[in-house]
């Protein structure tokens, strides 16, 4: 649920201020640019954080070295977040985004599945889980082609 919050907080946070006068963040558009590259900084620094274990232990056995994918896909993200707010790559970061997303979709399943636990939490039911990710890939996607 933190990154849902990291990206509604930071779009709401940033929006506001576009509206208080800081112009490159006025309109909607830059706006979910900080909201999603709070979340995505957010998610990646967990790939090398405390959090490290939990996501290594959600990715799929089928997958070879999951310490590996885990470390890729957190630099993936952390890259991502900064080019989000570069406007000329935010567009193709975002939509590189919303793929990797897609692409890490196997060890939510996983997750689900085995019933892993997350910082001792019992991790999202799948049908949450497959709806918070729907709202990320669209979410990078009105990054990606809107605005």
């Amino acid at each position: 649920m933190a990154p849902l919050i990291a990206l509604l907080a930071g779009t709401t946070a940033a929006r506001l201020a576009g509206l208080l006068g800081a112009s490159a963040l006025d309109g909607w558009h830059p706006a979910l640019r900080v909201g999603l590259a709070l979340m995505f900084l957010l998610t990646g620094v967990a790939h090398f954080a405390s959090r490290r274990a939990d996501l290594i232990a959600m990715v799929p056995p089928a997958l070879p070295r999951p310490d590996l994918l885990v470390t890729l896909t957190g630099v993936l993200e952390l890259a991502g977040a900064v080019a989000l707010l570069v406007p000329a790559t935010a567009r193709w970061a975002a939509a590189g985004l919303a793929l990797l997303t897609l692409a890490m979709f196997p060890a939510n399943v996983t997750a689900a599945r085995r019933r892993l636990t997350l910082a001792g939490r019992p991790v999202t039911p799948l049908g949450v889980r497959t709806a918070l990710q729907l709202v990320f890939v669209a979410a990078a996607l009105a990054v990606a082609f809107g605005g």
